[in-house]
């Protein structure tokens, strides 16, 4: 029998009729004030149409980028609509040019049963990142129901993910539930060997998970720029590559928990060198023993991914968050792809449960087109660490 959730769902609320708030996530990239990119918009489709069918007033709730409480003109959530009306044809979506107040007010009380709105950019007010009271009361005053279907944004202790599920009747949308529930089933009790590819730029950003995957990965695998600082701990020359000096004692902390722990710790053995950062730029591959003082490490070298191959050949679970180097910019998306093809083979032969975890993740696998072929994906990258470590979710505990 399936255990019931620590929370509310959908299935336990009568919506007919009811202006039900929903915390998505649309934090979506933009270029030229347009979407680059509809995955975070697409996964939520079906919560939208449901909701809809079901003859609810859909009042979705997001934000857009790091505005710090500024309404700024190239994070407004308008430039979401077209794209979202184009998923949802053919229904429509209003747009109110504030998410409370007066113009949020005017919007939400034209809505009929099965009607959909969209707000502005919740970060446009520094009380949604405060986790104000009053700011989470202003959007409660709108809807009759709170639905957070935003698992990406759910390590938050913001106004619309943890304060709002406390001033209304809230329930856990069907991405949340389904994100939690297949986390759980391919992690919660992960078949062994298991190994983590971290990567990204700061291990300050990573410093509780990385302490959390030492005590219990089987081998740990550490990229990126991240990489570099723990070649700074082994007293290794890197050049102009960017680094964190001064985390270089937690760095050799977290290698020495592992030992501790009997997970291998896997640092790139060769890399990619440049004089600068630029697509088209001579390279050359270099032992991590002989970087030069004007060079700059940008991906990992073959020696490496042969090394993480053979990793990845003996083991049954991978964890994966952050690309292996500065993957946006060919050809230091090289090595990410080289790996990322390796362990969707594997996948697809059966042999290796993948998960996937963070924007900057997805969008190295797709571009190494294999995307589909792993395990799971999930679009959430600090909420996937966070939850990968253990912490509580301030957005799931609040529907309890």
């Amino acid at each position: 029998m399936a255990t019931k959730p620590p929370f509310q769902t959908l299935a336990d609320f009568d919506v007919n009729g009811k202006r039900v708030l929903v915390r998505v996530d649309f934090n979506v990239p933009l270029k030229n004030g347009r979407v680059t990119d509809t995955q975070r918009i697409a996964r939520v489709l079906p919560t939208i149409r449901a909701l809809s069918e079901r003859n609810a007033k859909v009042i979705l709730l997001s934000h857009l980028g790091r505005p710090k409480g500024k309404a700024t003109a190239d994070l407004s959530l308008r430039a979401v609509v077209e794209p979202l009306e184009a998923m949802l044809k053919p229904k429509s979506v209003a747009f109110a040019e504030d998410c409370i107040g007066e113009k949020a007010a005017r919007v939400v009380a034209t809505l009929k049963p099965g009607d959909i709105a969209l707000l502005e950019n919740l970060r446009f007010h520094l009380g949604e990142e405060k986790n104000d009271a009053a700011f989470a009361s202003a959007l409660a005053a709108l809807g009759d129901l709170y639905v957070n279907d935003a698992f990406a944004c759910s390590h938050r202790a913001h106004a619309s993910v943890a304060g709002l599920a406390k001033k209304l009747p809230a329930a856990a949308g069907p991405l949340l539930e389904h994100e939690l529930s297949t986390l759980e089933a391919m992690l919660g009790t992960p078949a062994r060997p298991i190994v983590a590819i971290i990567g990204g730029a700061k291990i300050s950003t990573k410093l509780d998970i990385l302490h959390h995957l030492a005590a219990r990965m089987d081998a740990l695998a550490i990229g990126g720029a991240m990489a570099n600082t723990f070649l700074l701990a082994q007293g290794l020359e890197i050049g102009k590559s960017l680094a964190e000096p001064e985390m270089v004692q937690t760095a050799k902390a977290i290698l020495a928990q592992a030992k501790e722990n009997g997970c291998g710790v896997l640092l790139p053995k060769d890399v990619v060198v440049a004089s600068e950062l630029k697509e088209g730029i001579a390279t050359e591959i270099k032992r991590v023993s002989a970087v030069p003082k004007s060079g700059m490490i940008l991906d990992v070298g073959p020696e490496t991914v042969a090394l993480l191959s053979e990793n990845l050949q003996a083991s049954q679970t991978l964890v994966w968050n952050g690309p292996l180097g500065a993957f946006e910019t060919p050809p230091f998306d090289a090595g990410t792809v080289a790996v990322a093809k390796i362990a969707a083979e594997r996948t697809r032969d059966g042999k290796l449960i993948s998960v996937g975890g963070g924007g900057d993740t997805i969008a190295a696998l797709h571009r190494a087109g294999i995307a589909d072929d792993f395990s799971y994906l999930s679009t959430a990258g600090g909420a996937f660490l966070d939850w990968l470590g253990g912490k509580a979710l301030p957005g799931v505990t609040a529907l309890g």
